[in-house]
């Protein structure tokens, strides 16, 4: 089976709730034409470059599903940083994009937390 990253990203895109800019602290979801791989990594620090002369960022992430976490700095855009654009890094292809963890709309029914008052004060013990 081939894996076509814009294929991925097309998938993804209809699972996961993206970020549309990513700040320091920002989970990113960031995918890998090969080798093969899509994980998670938190961004502990941004960083503009300023030996370039346009905006470009030092990003530093840190893998969450590897023990020991890895730490990764690649020097980035802004619409790569942000999942703008698929962009290349030795030949291969790479997305990075934020994910909106922010739970919106109502609380499923099954899942609310009883207040005190909805409990009966009383019950049947036979």
């Amino acid at each position: 089976m081939e894996f076509k990253i814009e294929k991925i990203i097309d998938d993804l895109r209809k699972v996961v709730k993206f970020k549309d800019s990513t700040v320091e602290g920002d989970i990113v979801l960031i995918v890998i034409e090969n080798p093969k791989a899509v994980f998670y990594a938190l961004i502990t620090d941004i960083e503009r470059d300023v030996n370039k002369k346009d905006e470009w960022w030092h990003v530093t992430f840190m893998t969450l599903a590897s023990v020991p976490p890895q730490k990764i700095v690649w020097t980035l855009r802004n619409p790569q940083l942000s999942g703008q654009e698929i962009f290349t890094m030795g030949g291969e292809k790479h997305f990075v994009r934020a994910v909106d963890f922010k739970v919106s709309g109502p609380e499923p029914a099954g899942r609310r937390i009883k207040k005190e008052k909805d409990r009966p004060a009383l019950r049947v013990v036979k």
